[in-house]
């Protein structure tokens, strides 16, 4: 990799959670002024090892070599005094907490530093590195993409030398990316090290300096930049075949309407006006914290419409929500798949349970025994690792954990299904499993994807809407080129004729 010393050398690495081997006697090495692009399906062990050397996981054995000696970071205290920080897959906020007092949060000598102190040096910080989020807005109102943000301030502000990034893209926008990526060369250029764990290629083969894949735990493959051809080679080395990443999408014969929303006004949303019908997959974009949320929430029965009228598989909302049933009915897909769509500290069966005990009740019983059997044919169905139906939700790297959430609502066999960001941070061949089960799912579904990808929408919708400022701004028809090739100015706001 580098003749020089590396800044960071692991030395077989191995991490076990009970009868799972996260990893295995793993050797990696992490230079100065270099991007590691640390690649792998989900659960190969990436996050586990990352974690590990953020001092958030201590390994079961090997050594760290920090600048050729050997270290022991028993807490993350102890990494961040290293100058390694790292922004998890899953997001570590105080909610409550302001995005300024969250960027301070844990900082020497800044218990009494007064308020406005604190807005202004993150306001230069998020000026300097181009970011939107306000200093002083509270986190639980942020967005998914806002809450990123948040995270990499953190880092930014203090000042790692070593700066791991895990999935940082999975929320932004392009341009948000792009901005990172300029962000990491000018970290480099100083001489910082990175390591950037991401699923998408494309964004790894631009920015990463050198590879290493990681598969079931252990370090298969490794390489410079310089040796991998494309995409393509690159998905043929992590997953071992070819993929492609594309769908058929075979027209489907449209049938009844299963969502309609005419009006809807309040909660940032200005005049939403739309109908979905069984068998098509209709694709809402925008960046993020353009209304999406509260949009998403209204329909999924999270908030009360203000104003406006929503009807679901044709009934009202307050009466839809009044007896909803837990099969055949609506499935809710959210992009918070541990706050939100999971509870990280019950096991597999339970969490399943969620949304589908219904299934499962013979008077006041639930046939606990029933359910895991089921859930250990869902595990094997779609891969879900580790296989084990005991396992806590906060075990499941994000992608599994995704896969276990759609395993569950595709079960329950919706005829509405609101999918957000369904394959964010899912790994190349997992996100092409997702695509056929959407494709599938709308011979008798009806799909609202929400999602920030243009790319993902173009390949899975029929048609496709824009959001912006809490506005459909028109809604067009995949299948027209003209049309689709405006998307891009309307989600900047821009007017556009349609």
């Amino acid at each position: 990799m580098s003749t020089q010393t590396p800044r960071i050398r692991l030395e077989n690495i191995s991490k076990n959670f009970g009868k799972v081997q996260a990893n295995a006697d793993i050797n990696l090495e992490i230079h100065s002024g270099q991007i590691l692009a640390l690649l792998g399906e989900n659960g190969a062990g990436k996050s586990t090892l990352m974690s590990i050397l953020a001092g958030q996981l201590q390994p079961d054995s090997g050594t760290i070599y920090l600048d050729g000696d050997p270290v022991a970071f028993t807490g993350t205290d102890r990494a961040i005094k290293s100058g390694i920080g790292m922004v998890y897959q899953h997001f570590k906020l105080v909610e409550a907490m302001t995005v300024a007092e969250n960027v301070f949060l844990g900082i020497p000598d800044t218990l009494f530093i007064r308020k406005k102190a604190m807005n202004r040096e993150v306001r230069e910080l998020v000026e300097q590195y181009g970011m939107s989020v306000d200093p002083d807005a509270v986190v639980h109102d942020l967005s998914m993409g806002e809450k990123q943000q948040v995270e990499i301030l953190k880092l930014l502000y203090r000042n790692s030398s070593i700066l791991i990034f895990d999935e940082p893209t999975a929320v932004l926008t392009p341009t948000e990316a792009e901005r990172l990526f300029a962000t990491m060369q000018q970290m480099i250029g100083l001489g910082k090290a990175v390591v950037f764990i991401s699923h998408k290629l494309e964004e790894v083969l631009a920015v990463a300096d050198y590879i290493a894949i990681l598969k079931r735990g252990r370090v298969v493959d490794s390489m410079p930049r310089s040796a991998v051809s494309g995409a393509a080679e690159l998905a043929r080395r992590m997953v071992g075949r070819t993929v492609l990443l594309e769908v058929d999408k075979e027209p489907v014969e449209l049938r009844q309407t299963v969502l309609k929303v005419a009006q809807l006004n309040g909660m940032g949303l200005e005049d939403v006006s739309f109908e979905l019908q069984q068998g098509e997959v209709l694709g809402l974009v925008g960046v993020a914290g353009n209304g999406q949320r509260a949009l998403v929430e209204t329909i999924c029965g999270l908030r009360i419409p203000e104003q406006g009228a929503v009807r679901i598989l044709g009934q009202d909302w307050r009466k839809f929500y009044s007896r909803n049933n837990w099969e055949q009915s609506l499935s809710y897909i959210p992009e918070d798949r541990l706050g939100l769509a999971t509870c990280r500290g019950l096991d597999l069966v339970d969490n399943f349970l969620l949304t589908t005990r219904g299934g499962f009740c013979r008077g006041p019983w639930i046939q606990r025994q029933q359910a895991k059997f089921k859930v250990e044919s869902l595990i094997e169905k779609f891969d879900i690792r580790p296989p084990d139906a005991h396992a806590l939700a906060w075990q499941l790297s994000g992608g599994n954990l995704q896969k276990m959430v759609l395993a569950r609502e595709f079960y329950r066999r919706p005829h509405l299904i609101v999918a957000e960001q369904p394959t964010q941070g899912l790994d190349i061949a997992a996100a092409e499993d997702v695509w056929r089960l959407l494709m599938h799912a709308r011979e008798q579904a009806g799909v609202l994807l929400v999602t920030g990808d243009l790319g993902e929408a173009l390949a899975l919708s029929d048609r496709i809407g824009v959001m912006f400022a809490g506005k459909i701004l028109g809604i067009v028809d995949a299948g027209d080129a003209e049309q689709v090739a405006k998307i891009p100015e309307m989600m900047a706001g821009m007017s556009v004729d349609i």
